[in-house]
Protein backbone atom coordinates (compact mmCIF):
# COMPACT_ATOMS: atom_id res chain seq x y z
CA UNK A 1 0.00 0.00 0.00
CA UNK A 2 3.44 2.24 0.02
CA UNK A 3 3.77 2.59 -3.24
CA UNK A 4 0.16 3.84 -4.12
CA UNK A 5 0.87 6.82 -1.80
CA UNK A 6 3.48 7.36 -3.78
CA UNK A 7 2.48 7.05 -6.87
CA UNK A 8 2.84 10.10 -8.92
CA UNK A 9 6.52 9.45 -7.67
CA UNK A 10 6.48 6.71 -9.71
CA UNK A 11 5.61 8.07 -12.61
CA UNK A 12 7.46 10.76 -12.92
CA UNK A 13 10.49 8.54 -12.28
CA UNK A 14 9.65 6.14 -14.71
CA UNK A 15 8.82 9.08 -17.12
CA UNK A 16 12.82 10.51 -16.79
CA UNK A 17 14.17 7.23 -16.86
CA UNK A 18 12.34 6.49 -20.37
CA UNK A 19 13.01 10.23 -21.38
CA UNK A 20 16.68 9.96 -20.34
CA UNK A 21 16.55 6.65 -22.46
CA UNK A 22 15.47 8.11 -25.56
CA UNK A 23 18.54 10.43 -25.48
CA UNK A 24 20.49 8.06 -25.04
CA UNK A 25 19.40 5.83 -27.86
CA UNK A 26 19.01 8.70 -30.77
CA UNK A 27 23.24 9.43 -29.65
CA UNK A 28 24.14 5.94 -30.92
CA UNK A 29 24.70 6.04 -34.51
CA UNK A 30 22.73 3.94 -37.50
CA UNK A 31 24.05 0.78 -38.81
CA UNK A 32 26.38 1.42 -41.67
CA UNK A 33 25.57 -2.10 -43.64
CA UNK A 34 27.34 -2.59 -46.87
CA UNK A 35 26.12 -4.74 -49.76
CA UNK A 36 27.79 -8.43 -50.30
CA UNK A 37 29.61 -8.04 -53.91
CA UNK A 38 30.14 -11.78 -53.96
CA UNK A 39 27.37 -14.51 -53.34
CA UNK A 40 29.12 -18.00 -51.77
CA UNK A 41 27.27 -20.74 -53.18
CA UNK A 42 26.71 -23.66 -50.84
CA UNK A 43 28.21 -27.19 -51.62
CA UNK A 44 27.77 -30.37 -49.83
CA UNK A 45 31.28 -31.53 -50.49
CA UNK A 46 32.10 -31.37 -47.11
CA UNK A 47 28.69 -32.67 -45.59
CA UNK A 48 27.63 -36.08 -44.66
CA UNK A 49 24.77 -37.51 -46.37
CA UNK A 50 22.63 -40.43 -45.67
CA UNK A 51 20.78 -42.35 -48.27
CA UNK A 52 18.08 -44.47 -47.14
CA UNK A 53 16.60 -47.43 -48.71
CA UNK A 54 13.63 -48.97 -47.11
CA UNK A 55 10.29 -50.04 -48.82
CA UNK A 56 6.95 -47.89 -47.96
CA UNK A 57 4.73 -49.99 -45.75
CA UNK A 58 1.17 -50.43 -47.62
CA UNK A 59 -1.70 -48.79 -45.81
CA UNK A 60 -2.70 -52.92 -44.68
CA UNK A 61 0.56 -53.35 -43.05
CA UNK A 62 0.28 -49.88 -42.03
CA UNK A 63 -2.85 -50.10 -39.70
CA UNK A 64 -1.76 -53.59 -38.46
CA UNK A 65 1.47 -51.87 -37.40
CA UNK A 66 -0.48 -48.73 -35.58
CA UNK A 67 -3.12 -51.39 -33.99
CA UNK A 68 -0.21 -53.12 -32.39
CA UNK A 69 1.31 -49.89 -30.78
CA UNK A 70 -1.69 -49.08 -29.89
CA UNK A 71 -2.28 -52.49 -27.84
CA UNK A 72 1.29 -52.12 -26.52
CA UNK A 73 0.85 -48.91 -24.75
CA UNK A 74 -2.30 -49.88 -23.48
CA UNK A 75 -0.61 -52.92 -21.32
Amino acid sequence: MNVLKHMEAVFLFSLSVAGVASVLADGIPEAQAHPVTAVRVASNAGMPTVHVTAKRLSAAEKARMLAEEARGSRA
